[in-house]
Order: C-alpha cells, then sequence, then structure tokens
C-alpha cells in the first residue's frame, strides 16, 4: 500500500515557485543567452545582470528543475530550453510565458474573488472591453499574438499531419493572431491557399509573418468581426482557441456562421484543450477554464463530447475528435 504523506500537495501547493522561476528566466533571456553558449557562473550573471546575492541560488534552482545543465560551473541549456527557449529560434514558445509573467501571473491571484463573484478580474475588472483595449495598444498586441504563437505551434503541426488535406485546396484559420497555423500548413501542403482571418489591428503582424515565411502569394488576411461580419468562403474553417473566450449563446453563433460558411462537403476544425468527457483528466483543460473566469465575462472550457453536440446542433453531420499534441485535441465536424 501506497504511504500516505503530505508530499504531492505541498509540491502542488508551492508550485508557484517554480513557476515564477521559470518566468523570470525567460524575462531575463537565460534560455537565449546560453543558446549563443555555455557560460560559466560570474559570466553568465554579468550577462543577465543579475545581483551576486541571489544569482547562483536562481541558476542552479533552474538546473534542478531541469531547465538548465551544468558541468562544474558552466551552465547550458537542457535540449528542450535549447530548441523552446531560445528567442532567436522560430521554435520559440516563450511568447505565451512572457504573457503569463506579465499578465496571467498576477491575475492568478484573483481567483479566489473570482470563483466568489463570477466576475473577471483581468484590466477590464473594473469596467471596458479588454480584447477591445488590448487591440487597440500595437505594443500589446504583438505580444498577444506572439503568445498564441507559442501556444499553437504544436497543435498547428499536429493538425498539418492528422487531418486529411489532400481531400482539400483552401482553408480559413478564424482568429488567426500572427498566422503559426496558416504559415504552418501552407509549408506542409503546398498546394494549400489559405486566408488568416481577424480584426483589423492584426493585419501587419500578420502580414510581416507571413512575409518572413516567404508565403505571401498563398496565405492573405481578410480583416473583420466574427460576431459582425460574414465569413468568407473556404472549404476548411479552423477556431484555435477561440469558442472558450465565449458564453454559450456566442460559441452557438459561432458554430453556425461557420456552417453557413462551408460548402457541402466542406470541414471545420475545432482545437482546444478540450476537457475529458469524465472531467478527471485533464487538468490542463479545467485549469484553463479557471483563467477564462478570469479572463472574461462568459467565456469557459468544454468538453470533447459538449464540442461535438454543438456542432451537431449547427447542422454538421458528423464529427469525430482526434488528440492533437500535450492537452490539445481537435473536433472535426463534416457539412
Amino acid at each position: 500500500m501506497r504511504p500516505v504523506t503530505p508530499d504531492e500537495i505541498l509540491r502542488l501547493g508551492m508550485g508557484f515557485w517554480a513557476s515564477k522561476a521559470l518566468l523570470s528566466a525567460v524575462e531575463l533571456r537565460v534560455f537565449t543567452v546560453l543558446a549563443q553558449s555555455p557560460a560559466d557562473f560570474q559570466t553568465l550573471r554579468t550577462k543577465l545582470g543579475l545581483h551576486e546575492r541571489s544569482a547562483r541560488d536562481f541558476l542552479d534552482a533552474l538546473v534542478a528543475l531541469k531547465v538548465l545543465e551544468r558541468d562544474g560551473e558552466t551552465y547550458r541549456n537542457s535540449p528542450e530550453a535549447d530548441l523552446f527557449l531560445d528567442k532567436a529560434k522560430p521554435s520559440y514558445v516563450g511568447g505565451i510565458l512572457e504573457m503569463a509573467n506579465v499578465r496571467l501571473y498576477g491575475f492568478g491571484g484573483s481567483l479566489t474573488e473570482a470563483l466568489r463573484t463570477g466576475q473577471l478580474q483581468n484590466e477590464a475588472k473594473h469596467g471596458g472591453d479588454f480584447f477591445a483595449t488590448l487591440y487597440a495598444e500595437p505594443e500589446r498586441l504583438r505580444g498577444f499574438l506572439e503568445a498564441m504563437t507559442g501556444i499553437s505551434a504544436g497543435a498547428a503541426q499536429a493538425i498539418a499531419a492528422k487531418f486529411p488535406w489532400a481531400d482539400y485546396k483552401t482553408f480559413m484559420d478564424v482568429g488567426a493572431a500572427q498566422g503559426m497555423v496558416p504559415v504552418t500548413l501552407a509549408r506542409v501542403h503546398e498546394h494549400l491557399t489559405g486566408i488568416g482571418f481577424d480584426l483589423p489591428s492584426v493585419q501587419p503582424v500578420f502580414d510581416e509573418f507571413v512575409s518572413s515565411q516567404g508565403l505571401s502569394k498563398r496565405l492573405r488576411f481578410h480583416a473583420g468581426n466574427f460576431f459582425e461580419d460574414d465569413l468568407p468562403e473556404a472549404e476548411v474553417i479552423i477556431m484555435g482557441h477561440i469558442l472558450h473566450d465565449w458564453d454559450l449563446a456566442q460559441k452557438e453563433k459561432l458554430l453556425r456562421k461557420a456552417y453557413s460558411a462551408l460548402p457541402t462537403g466542406g470541414a471545420l476544425i475545432i482545437y482546444e484543450a478540450l476537457i475529458d468527457d469524465e472531467r478527471r483528466e485533464n487538468a490542463f483543460g479545467l485549469l484553463m477554464s479557471l483563467n477564462m473566469l478570469i479572463e472574461t465575462p462568459g467565456g469557459f472550457d468544454y468538453t470533447r463530447a459538449d464540442c461535438q453536440q454543438w456542432m451537431r446542433e449547427a447542422g454538421f453531420s458528423s464529427t469525430r475528435v482526434e488528440p492533437l499534441v500535450g492537452p490539445d485535441s481537435m473536433v472535426v465536424g463534416l457539412k
């Protein structure tokens, strides 16, 4: 019989220590600096501008957390940190961690209040529209869009591999952000042409990213508001990390609009950190739903079965679920 100890409870309760150490390391660009070359303690401390009192404990904590390695006095990135946390690499996923550090970490401290009141706790806590505020400030908007790139990169590669793209020629990514999903699909499947649909202020960031990948001839931006405007026609419509921002009536409206924009035989792909139907396993999806409580007036995450039911109610003739990567899965609906 397994001994009963408080170890896991304490590890979970104090988990914010490790989280903040990693987020601060991303902010300080520890991994980007070490990607250029390994460094001894004094050299690295100087490059990072760390006070001597805290530096060794901080760096060795990152070693103990397995994101750095140390050989004697010399520090280097772990293989995972070198690939995914070096800001100079296209595989960088730290954008979402940067946003977590700047925004989510602090707002998460108000979860208890959110649970008691049902009210969001972010910049719009005292009035205003969070998305309108975010999209009106170019630098904050760029940071948010880069964060969406980080959280979508793995799922985009899995969607490129698992969906039968040979049967289709055109697609549209609704809420395309910087354009990671369209770029990934276009790189893998050279016969595809695509649309990135998002608010007008996103276009410069999207166009810049697509151009940097040499895909401007096959990917274009379509500006619009997906609640107010009709969606352009495409054979496949993708909505990733979109539905969970909205309440049930708004979710259902978006699904109906997608159905209307698709031709017969077309497909809708919804991907999120979908909660398992028994609501016991996908802790990330459930915690993401709590984040939607903090971030939005009515948003929430949902199970695979929920999504399939809503899609059938919108008119889709068949639906299926496929796991993608990590906590993410996709629901595919056919018209």
